[in-house]
């Protein structure tokens, strides 16, 4: 089994509940099933660029116009959403680890799936239907917040990012543990709450390691 592992925080895991999650989660996995094989991406070590026109071009002219061959500089744009949706193609479990900031996730992390999520790397579309072209089976969101949000909360701008985003390629399945209420100047009871996410993740863990 092969888990690709994108963190988005830039904050040592001492500060990073995100990041505290995440090691839970992993530590439980491995000592589960010793077998499965991690790719830790850091966002903030391989930066995404954002989607520019050139790399528009390369991916989306193809689609409008058959026949298309992309320009060198056309090319070249691409070449970062093209180690990346490798990376992502490999995967049978993808774990996205962030914080949310100012109700979403984070650019880098949008940045992200701007690059990957792209016709050519991680679908085709035939006749009208979209084709993946990856083995992605299950996202597991492990997610820090200051503020406390109830499951469906209309300020959660962050899940539903990721359920369309990957929802339309064909990955359905995504799981979330949630470490709300981190912002001690607001919530008397975080600790409380990340050691319920904690348990949480545990749980995903173990799910994870014995899947076939």
């Amino acid at each position: 089994m092969n888990v690709l592992h994108v963190i988005a925080n830039p904050r040592p895991i001492e500060d990073s509940v995100s990041k505290q999650l995440a090691a839970a989660f992993f530590a439980k996995l491995l000592g589960e099933n010793p077998d499965v094989t991690v790719n830790n991406i850091d966002l903030y070590q391989e930066p995404p660029p954002f989607l520019s026109l050139e790399a528009y071009r390369a991916l989306y002219m193809p689609l409008t116009s058959p026949g298309y061959t992309p320009t060198k500089a056309e090319d070249q744009a691409i070449g970062y959403a093209k180690a990346q949706a490798e990376n992502l193609r490999q995967a049978d479990i993808l774990v996205l680890t962030m914080p949310m900031w100012a109700g979403g996730p984070p650019a880098i992390m949008k940045a992200w799936l701007d690059q990957v999520v792209q016709p050519g790397l991680m679908y085709n579309i035939e006749d009208g239907v979209v084709k993946p072209l990856h083995q992605l089976r299950k996202i597991i969101l492990l997610v820090a917040s200051g503020d406390v949000y109830k499951e469906g909360d209309d300020r959660d701008g962050l899940t539903p990012v990721i359920r369309n985003t990957f929802g339309f390629i064909g990955v359905p399945d995504i799981e979330v543990a949630w470490a709300d209420g981190q912002d001690a100047t607001f919530h008397s009871d975080g600790a409380d709450r990340k050691q319920a996410a904690i348990e949480m993740t545990e749980e995903l863990a173990e799910d994870v390691a014995a899947a076939p």
